[in-house]
């Protein structure tokens, strides 16, 4: 069994390369076309429609008494949170680049990604039969602009016509040519080569050895609309990709990595098993909640199809029925390590608009199921100005959400302008408290906070000041609870994300009744005292501390004809963005620096007229930064506004107070 990804820049022909496997595997008789909208893979409408894939699949097929399970993923970069949910459950990955195109921005962001996480890598060259495609050429982008640790397959020929053709080493030859990519990286082949006594079988083990730990990467050409190159491409994933591997008698673990709706609208969690066995009628933990759940249904990806079966084994995907509350990212049974974001949030926001005749309740519905398919695309209900925000990564993200909710769901939606998603960070140390029973505090308990900076990263502690046995530890809970709710939006309506929140002042009324009656709430604290105050101290603390507004901050890389430099310094400084390298190769130049994110989408559309079509850009989120120009930018609330005591008072408890 092998887990395998296709991962690539849009338009390599990443899932042109899944529809030629699986042809040559045997599993479909025609080869899917993405233009003709007919591929395997891409079975949304919009996906072929636009000829892009945006949710990931998987197929499978047998490789010489193997397994494959072949997950295909977007290449877009609007749909990067796709990709980030497939890494964690892969053995190995086939990264594909354009012939022609060659290493571009995405192929970048993903290699980054796939070295941090050590995930096993083959490099596939795809469109040698293209007008345009390169060999040399490419091999040194890859080299400088990827990894210097790749060992070339073989050769190409016939560059740029039908007949072109992948003529392969055999993977000792392959080896020896890259013998010092392979001595940096293994002691055994370095002392050999030394000693002058290297031979083929200590090459083999040793390309095998160091790809499967992710430290040199083999290079494939070949073209995926004709066939060449894929006989070999198959027997390196056959041979250098490790299979998956794990303890079918062990504890039962799993990760979700996709969620879907069925036709009846049941939840379908498809997940990769890491450990032990899932049977049918199992009742299972899942997720950081502690909820638990029975599976009524078990698919299991094989011989290029899934299949109903009563289980399901170690290394093993399967397409689950019956766990209601599964969300992506969920751990099924004991969790292995914390489900890690290899990719940043996304950075934007806009408010979805409902057109004529469109009902909120039905339209609030439709968005709830589409954000339970992807956990990095946030929701945030206005309930007071009856609106819905959506967080995005870009501009192409809102057009197939608009697409989605029409073809899904009937529903037409507009979208407001593009707004970046701000924070705001701590200036210096508040501390605030209402005591209970004391005016104008309506609320029977005290609270006191005190809040302070905490380094970018280290998220919100809470700590206590006060003796824990001074009141029930509910209330404490409530207390924390309503704390890291209430810093969801600070002075300015973004959110609060780094801090350090203690608590100085605690204290309650307790349990009173009158003779021979019953509890008397008049008397006596409630947890909904302590969640009633709480929001008015922090925020007063907040306001005594002082915040600042930042925004979030690209990285951009443009690379483009040194003569438009002139052309793009200047619009560059219109966006605000801060070039801060400027290298020249040749007759090109590359430019790096940062851009606010809400000025990455207006730069993609200047760059190409700038540049004569030649611009590349590449942007990745980098970090916030204050915001120095421009009006502050406020995000409406949400919440019941303790900022506004007489307003809040007015939301909580129909009481006016101070």
């Amino acid at each position: 069994m092998l887990n395998l990804g296709i991962l690539a820049h849009v338009d390599a022909g990443k899932t042109s390369l899944t529809e030629r496997l699986l042809h040559s595997a045997g599993v479909i008789d025609e080869i899917g076309s993405v233009d003709d909208g007919n591929t395997r893979t891409d079975t949304l409408d919009l996906e072929r429609q636009r000829g892009i894939t945006i949710k990931s699949a998987v197929v499978s097929f047998p490789l010489d008494g193997v397994t494959v399970n072949l997950i295909d993923t977007p290449g877009h970069p609007d749909f990067i949170a796709e990709v980030e949910r497939v890494l964690g459950v892969l053995d190995g990955v086939v990264l594909v680049i354009s012939a022609v195109e060659g290493v571009q921005a995405q192929t970048r962001v993903l290699m980054r990604t796939l070295q941090r996480l050590r995930i096993p890598t083959l490099l596939f060259v795809n469109k040698i039969d293209r007008s345009g495609a390169r060999h040399e050429e490419v091999l040194r982008e890859i080299s400088a602009g990827l990894t210097p640790a790749i060992v070339p397959m073989g050769t190409a020929c016939g560059l740029g016509t039908r007949s072109a053709r992948f003529e392969p080493r055999t993977a000792p030859a392959a080896a020896r040519a890259a013998v010092d990519v392979l001595a940096d990286r293994d002691d055994a082949l370095l002392s050999a080569y030394v000693g002058n006594t290297v031979t083929d079988a200590l090459l083999r083990r040793s390309l095998v050895a160091r790809t499967r730990e992710a430290l040199v990467h083999p290079v494939y050409f070949g073209s995926a609309a004709t066939g060449a190159g894929l006989e070999a491409l198959l027997s390196g994933i056959e041979e250098l990709l490790p299979a998956a591997h794990g303890d079918a008698d062990g504890p039962v673990s799993a990760r979700v990595f996709k969620v879907e709706r069925g036709p009846a609208g049941e939840k379908l969690a498809y997940a990769r098993m890491f450990s032990g066995t899932l049977r049918v009628r199992d009742r299972v933990p899942f997720g950081a909640d502690g909820a638990e759940g029975r599976i009524t249904g078990i698919s299991v990806f094989g011989d290029g199809t899934d299949t109903r079966r009563d289980t399901v084994a170690a290394g093993r995907i399967a397409r689950l029925t019956g766990l209601g509350d599964i969300r992506i990212g969920d751990a099924i049974g004991e969790p292995r390590k914390a489900w890690e974001h290899f990719f940043a949030p996304p950075t934007l926001e806009t408010v979805v608009v409902p057109g004529p005749g469109v009902h909120r309740g039905a339209l609030h519905l439709a968005l709830t199921r589409l954000a339970e398919q992807d956990p990095l695309i946030g929701l945030r209900h206005d309930e007071r100005r009856r609106e819905t925000s959506v967080s995005l990564y870009g501009e192409v993200q809102k057009e197939v959400l608009q697409a989605t909710l029409a073809d899904e769901f009937g529903l037409d939606v507009t979208f407001r302008e593009t707004t970046p998603l701000c924070v705001e960070r701590l200036v210096g140390t508040g501390q605030a408290v209402e005591f209970d029973k004391k005016d104008p505090n309506p609320f029977l308990a005290t609270v006191g906070l005190r809040v302070e900076p905490a380094p970018v990263g280290s998220g919100v502690a809470f700590r206590l000041e006060v003796e824990l046995g001074s009141m029930p530890y509910a209330f404490f809970k409530a207390v924390e609870d309503t704390v890291r709710e209430t810093l969801l939006q600070g002075l300015h309506g973004w959110q609060v994300p780094d801090c350090t929140v203690t608590m100085t002042h605690s204290g309650y009324s307790p349990r009173q009744s009158h003779a021979h009656q019953g509890f008397d709430k008049s008397m006596s604290s409630t947890g909904a005292d302590f969640r009633g105050v709480t929001p008015l101290v922090l925020m007063e603390a907040l306001r005594r501390a002082g915040t600042r507004v930042h925004e979030p901050m690209h990285r951009f890389r443009i690379e483009a004809p040194a003569d438009t430099l002139g052309a793009l310094l200047p619009v560059l400084a219109g966006l605000t963005a801060v070039p801060e390298t400027t290298l020249n190769r040749d007759d090109r130049c590359v430019l790096e620096g940062t851009v606010p994110a809400a000025r990455v989408h207006a730069l993609e559309q200047r760059l190409p007229g700038l540049t004569r079509g030649e611009g590349e850009l590449e942007s990745s989120f980098a970090h916030y930064a204050p915001v120095t120009h421009g009006t502050i930018p406020e995000r409406p609330r949400t919440d019941h506004n303790p900022l506004n005591r007489k307003e809040y008072m007015l939301n909580v408890t129909r009481r006016v107070g101070g």
